[in-house]
C-alpha cells in the first residue's frame, strides 16, 4: 500500500483584507534610519532625476543620494539653525533660510553662495523657489511674507497682512502670482502679486474661543483647492467657492506637522506629532494607508516617481523607505513620456491605434503529428517528492517529523496538520518524548503564539497540556524554558479572563435580543 501523504488541512482566511492602496504603499519596505544631531525640520526631493533629496537638519542642508541613501553634499555656511531647504526645478539652485533671518541660495555644484537677502529681522522658516524661477518666496516669524527678484536681489512685493508668525507657505504652480500661506494668527491667506495684497482669507485654525495655529498648507497643481492643517485637523478648502471649507478631517492624535502629495498628486501624506503618516485618497479624503514611526514626525516628503519616502523626525532620525518599481510600470510610464514627446498625430496614428492600415501576417506552424485512429498514447506520471516531513513519517521518525516543521518559515497550517497526522498515529508522545531544552524551545514557543489562535487553540491546548505533564519534574533546570512556561501561563490567563468577558457580554446581548422580541409579541 501506497504512502498516504499528510493533508494539509486549509482554514478560512482571517484578518483584515488589504485594498489596492494598502498593498501599495506596503511594498515601501526595508526602512533605512540615519542619525543626525538634531531635529529633522524640512526634506524636498528634486523635481530632476535623480531626484536627490535635500535634509535640513540642525546648521547645515546635506544632499542625499537616493541610489546608496548617503549624503553626496553638505552646505553648512549658515549663521544658526537651517530652515527649509529647497531645490529649484531645474534642480541646479537650492534655498534655504536660517534663524538668524538671513536667505541664501547656492549652487549645488560648486556649494558657492550665489545670493544673500537679509531684509527679515526673525527666524526664516519658508524659503522656497516660485514656479517663475526668478522669484523666491519667504515667510517669517516677523509676520511678513515676502517675494523676491534673484536678477536684482531685492524683495519687490512685501505682505504684512498677518499678525503672527508664518511657517508655512508656497507659490501656485499654476499661476506664479498666487502665494497661499497659513499664520499663528489662525488663518489661511491667499495673496496676488499683480494686486499686491490679499485677496481671500479663511479661518484655518477653526473658530471658538481659542482657534489654533496654521501649521502647514498645501495648494493642488491646479490651484483651485487648497489643504491647511492646525492641532490634528486636516482643513479643505475650495478657492473657486471664495475659500469655503469644503472638508474637514481628523485622524490624528496630534498636531500634524507635514503634508505632502505623490508624484501624480492623486494621494495626499500627512505625518504629525502621534508618529503616524497618513496616506488619503484625495477623491473621497478617506485614508487609505497608515504607516508608524519611532518618533514624532516634523517633517515628510515623497519622490515624484513615488519610489522613496522620507520622515525626518523630532530626535533627529531620519527615515527612508524604498519602492522597487515593476517593469511594466516604469516601461507604461516611459511609453506615455515618449506619446507625449511624439506630438498627438504619431499619438493617434501609431501610440495610440497602432499601425492603422497594416494588416497582420500569421506565422506559419508546423501541422501536429496525428496517430492512428484507435490507439491511445500512454503518458508516464511522474511521482511528486515528498515533502520533508512526510518522509520522516513514512520511515517511523516522528520526532524529527515534528522538529521538521518547528522551523522559522512553515506555515502553522501545515505545523498543525503534522500534529493532527501524530493525534491519528498515537505518536504525539514520542515526538515530544527526550527533548532537552534546545529542542523543547522551539514546542514551547508554538504553544505560546497559537494558544488563543481559534484555528488551532484546541489542539495548541491538548499539546501543551502533554508538554507540562512529560516535562513538569525538570522545571527549574532551564531559564530559557522557565520563562517560556511563566509566558504561556500569563497568555493563559488573559484568555480565560477575556472568554470570561466575552461570555458576560454574550448574556446581556442574549438578554436585550430577549427582551426586544418579547416587546415586539
Amino acid at each position: 500500500m501506497d504512502y498516504q501523504r499528510v493533508v494539509v488541512r486549509r482554514h478560512p482566511q482571517t484578518g483584515i483584507k488589504h485594498n489596492h492602496d494598502s498593498k501599495y504603499w506596503r511594498q515601501f519596505r526595508n526602512p533605512v534610519f540615519i542619525k543626525n544631531q538634531s531635529p529633522v525640520t524640512a526634506i524636498h526631493f528634486s523635481p530632476v532625476k535623480p531626484h536627490r533629496y535635500a535634509v535640513t537638519s540642525g546648521a547645515r542642508v546635506q544632499i542625499y543620494s537616493p541610489k546608496t541613501q548617503r549624503v553626496s553634499k553638505t552646505i553648512a555656511r549658515f549663521q544658526d539653525n537651517a530652515r527649509s531647504g529647497h531645490f529649484r526645478a531645474d534642480g541646479k539652485l537650492l534655498v534655504a533660510g536660517d534663524d538668524s533671518g538671513n536667505i541664501q541660495i547656492f549652487d549645488l555644484s560648486t556649494r558657492a553662495i550665489l545670493r544673500n537677502f537679509h531684509q527679515h529681522k526673525q527666524p526664516v522658516h519658508v524659503a522656497k523657489f516660485s514656479s517663475d524661477p526668478t522669484k523666491i518666496l519667504s515667510c517669517s516669524d516677523d509676520s511678513t511674507v515676502r517675494l523676491w527678484s534673484i536678477p536684482t536681489s531685492e524683495d519687490y512685493l512685501t505682505f504684512k497682512e498677518h499678525t503672527d508668525y508664518v511657517r508655512t507657505g508656497m507659490v501656485s504652480s499654476a499661476n506664479p502670482s498666487l502665494i497661499l500661506t497659513g499664520s499663528y494668527d489662525s488663518t489661511v491667506r491667499m495673496f496676488d502679486a499683480r494686486e499686491g495684497r490679499c485677496v481671500m482669507t479663511m479661518k484655518g485654525g477653526g473658530g471658538g474661543a481659542a482657534p489654533l495655529p496654521v501649521e502647514q498648507v498645501l495648494l493642488f497643481p491646479s490651484g483651485t483647492v487648497a489643504i491647511s492643517s492646525s492641532g490634528p485637523i486636516l482643513r479643505v478648502w475650495d478657492l473657486l467657492a471664495g475659500g469655503r471649507c469644503i472638508r474637514a478631517l481628523s485622524n490624528h492624535q496630534k498636531t500634524i506637522t507635514s503634508l505632502a502629495f505623490d508624484g501624480g498628486a492623486t494621494r495626499l501624506l500627512s505625518a504629525g506629532l502621534d508618529q503616524m503618516v497618513k496616506v488619503y485618497d484625495v477623491a473621497e479624503y478617506k485614508v487609505v494607508h497608515t504607516m508608524r514611526y519611532p518618533a514624532p514626525i516634523l517633517s515628510v516628503a515623497i519622490s515624484p516617481d513615488n519610489t522613496h519616502i522620507a520622515a525626518g523626525m523630532s530626535d533627529g532620525t531620519l527615515s527612508i523607505r524604498r519602492r522597487d518599481p515593476k517593469a511594466l510600470e516604469a516601461r507604461e510610464a516611459e511609453d506615455e513620456r515618449e506619446t507625449l514627446r511624439q506630438g498627438a498625430y504619431e499619438f493617434f496614428a501609431t501610440g495610440m491605434l497602432g499601425n492603422i492600415g497594416e494588416g497582420s501576417i500569421k506565422p506559419k506552424q508546423k501541422p501536429k503529428p496525428e496517430g492512428v485512429l484507435g490507439e491511445t498514447k500512454a503518458v508516464p506520471q511522474r511521482k511528486k517528492k515528498l515533502k520533508e516531513y512526510d518522509r520522516y513519517l513514512k520511515a517511523f521518525k516522528y520526532g524529527a517529523a515534528l522538529d521538521s516543521v518547528l522551523r522559522k518559515g512553515v506555515p502553522p497550517t501545515v505545523t498543525f496538520s503534522l500534529i493532527q497526522e501524530l493525534v491519528h498515529r498515537d505518536g504525539v508522545r514520542m515526538a515530544l518524548a527526550g527533548r532537552d531544552d534546545v529542542l523543547l524551545e522551539p514546542v514551547v514557543r508554538l504553544l505560546l503564539r497559537h494558544l488563543t489562535d481559534p484555528r488551532f487553540g484546541d489542539m495548541a491546548c491538548d499539546m501543551a497540556s502533554l508538554v507540562i505533564d512529560m516535562y513538569a519534574s525538570v522545571l527549574g533546570q532551564s531559564p530559557i524554558i522557565d520563562v517560556l512556561f511563566v509566558r504561556l501561563q500569563k497568555k493563559l490567563g488573559a484568555e480565560l479572563k477575556f472568554q470570561n468577558e466575552v461570555a458576560k457580554l454574550k448574556g446581556a446581548l442574549d438578554m436585550i435580543l430577549a427582551t426586544s422580541a418579547l416587546q415586539q409579541l
